[in-house]
């Protein structure tokens, strides 16, 4: 999701309102270009105030809209995450999962974003996978946008078809401040969980229909220390990026294999 910074101006007016000039020919006017500069300035005037009452409009409707959201709404037992809507299906994750907890907010002033996470965990809450599941779409008031994604790797789970994308993190990684990385990192640190060094990652992404405003993301992780590897060897340009061909394909195929989408039973 790509966000464009939008930048308040202030419109005050500097330099002289009236100029003195001579039109040959015609005699001496004193006011005819101060006018003209007059009416320039309130045209201007008049442009600037409106873009910024547009851009006042769109903040006071995204922070209304962020008034208007409740808590999640996707209800979850043990394993299973129900949603009623936008999917309206079932999730269901390994018994072995431990449900750390659900946050809903306005993502980037733009985005209803709905996340729960669970995790795998030894005794000490060291986190061993991470299962992140996602509910999106913008909000009303940015009928423009769209979510776009262009990876070649699909998946199908649940007849559902699914973008697949991967990568490999160190914990001390850049976090965007407002991110949903940051919101479930610190649902995790709440909770007493401690990431591991460096995690491995495979992002699904099933987008609802053609106009492509809603989605749901799936994240699934592992600690990458079973391979063998630390996460700055297997990325790009590390000493071990030869084998990440080959682990990401395993990566996939568990990630795949251990989630179950399924449609809500009829009531």
């Amino acid at each position: 999701m790509s966000v464009r910074a939008e930048k308040l101006r202030s419109f005050g007016a500097n330099g002289p309102i009236t100029k003195r000039c001579t039109f040959g020919g015609a005699g001496h006017n004193t006011d005819v270009v101060g006018h003209e500069l007059i009416l320039k300035r309130r045209h201007a005037y008049r442009h600037r105030s409106m873009a910024c009452s547009k851009i006042l409009i769109v903040l006071f409707f995204g922070g209304f809209v962020a008034a208007q959201i409740k808590g999640p709404e996707r209800r979850v037992v043990a394993n299973v995450i129900t949603s009623e809507h936008d999917p309206k299906v079932r999730l269901r994750l390994p018994k072995a999962v431990q449900y750390v907890g659900a946050d809903r907010w306005v993502l980037y002033g733009i985005a209803d974003c709905e996340l729960h996470a669970f995790v795998e965990a030894d005794e000490q809450k060291n986190v061993q996978r991470l299962y992140w599941v996602q509910f999106e779409g913008y909000i009303p008031t940015r009928p423009e946008l769209k979510h776009e994604y262009n990876s070649p790797q699909h998946a199908n789970i649940g007849g559902m078809d699914f973008y697949v994308d991967t990568w490999v993190r160190s914990r001390d990684g850049k976090t965007r401040p407002g991110s949903d990385r940051e919101h479930i990192e610190a649902l995790i640190r709440q909770r007493g969980y401690k990431m591991p060094a460096g995690m491995m990652d495979v992002r699904l992404v099933h987008l609802l229909d053609e106009q492509k405003r809603k989605e749901l993301m799936i994240i699934y992780g592992e600690d990458v220390t079973p391979t063998g590897f630390n996460a700055a060897g297997l990325d790009e340009g590390g000493k071990a990026h030869d084998r990440w061909p080959a682990i990401e394909k395993a990566l996939v195929e568990r990630a795949v294999k251990m989630i179950v989408i399924e449609e809500t039973p009829k009531q």
